[in-house]
């Protein structure tokens, strides 16, 4: 995958990983064929002992030997699609799981959750991107402290919005469906023209999001979205705007997950790394809910 999409799936733990098991070869193979500086004699013998072992095994053993399927991804320890979607879906529950305190502890334990869930999630999203070996259960802890996050912004944005959290839920799941379908019709794909216009999209958004932070912690801009809800363009605020640009860039980056997924498995990549597809996806994921969300807000705060 070229450089500029989800750090997770262009770290070295991933690009290094496209390359498939050995798969176990004929132990008489290994000995007499392919070992180097033999005699020919040598080769001639190894050669006897496999047509004798051969000659001592029934017809219907040779017929049930010969008869059985060849080995597939799973019987050689290669990544498959099952295996992505499965780690991917216990990432999600772990999340929902997590959420899930959030949204029904008191008031002040949510918001206390919410942040040691964003810090928290954060280093974690860190050490699993730049990791060598994926590791289960630090995917998993990032999975909770995200949903820990997820959770109180949810309630918090949710309380002086009532039902922006389950249209953001429907509004993410409806994204990832059509980015799927997109992608395997083959009509999205991540192109070097559209990888580079992300990457630099990208850029000037983390720009944008940089000082619009600065700008709300010093109070220099007194609005709840700072920079988004202080300007308009036409009476539509500026968040609207970047709101949807990010959207955008979100999905966009979904299908360059699928592709390094895609071309993960075909290249063979062991599957231990499908925990790394699960946990790309998975950051995308919690990118593209948060957008939603505060773009709901921003444009329910403006009715």
């Amino acid at each position: 995958m070229a450089l500029g999409g989800n750090p997770v799936f262009n770290g070295k733990n991933f690009r290094g990983a496209k390359q498939a098991p050995p798969v176990p070869q004929n132990p008489y193979g290994q000995q007499f064929n392919q070992a180097p500086g033999r005699a020919p004699s040598q080769v001639m013998d190894g050669h006897a002992a496999w047509s004798a072992q051969q000659q001592n095994m029934t017809n219907e053993q040779l017929q049930q030997m010969y008869n059985q399927p060849a080995a597939g991804p799973a019987d050689t320890g290669r990544m498959t699609y099952d295996d992505v979607i499965m780690k991917t879906v216990a990432c999600l529950v772990v999340l929902i799981i997590g959420a899930g305190v959030t949204l029904f502890v008191a008031p002040a334990l949510s918001t206390m959750l919410m942040i040691v869930g964003a810090l928290g999630g954060f280093v974690l999203a860190l050490v699993n991107t730049f990791k060598k070996q994926p590791s289960p259960a630090l995917i998993l802890a990032y999975a909770g402290l995200e949903g820990l996050f997820l959770g109180g912004l949810t309630r918090i944005l949710d309380g002086m919005y009532p039902g922006v959290g389950l249209q953001a839920v429907i509004g993410t799941l409806a994204v990832f469906g059509v980015t799927l379908v997109l992608f395997k019709s083959g009509k999205v794909r991540a192109t070097p023209k559209m990888m580079r216009f992300f990457l630099i999209a990208t850029i000037g958004y983390a720009v944008f999001a940089l000082i619009n932070m600065v700008m709300m912690w010093t109070g220099a801009v007194q609005e709840p979205f700072g920079l988004r809800t202080s300007f308009e363009i036409f009476g539509i605020p500026l968040g609207v705007f970047i709101g949807i640009l990010a959207i955008g860039l979100a999905a966009f980056s979904l299908i360059m997950d699928f592709t390094s997924i895609e071309e993960g498995v075909r290249a063979g990549a062991p599957e231990r790394y499908s925990w790394v597809a699960a946990f790309g996806l998975t950051v995308t994921l919690v990118w593209l809910y948060v957008e939603i969300i505060r773009l709901l807000a921003i444009l329910r705060g403006d009715d």
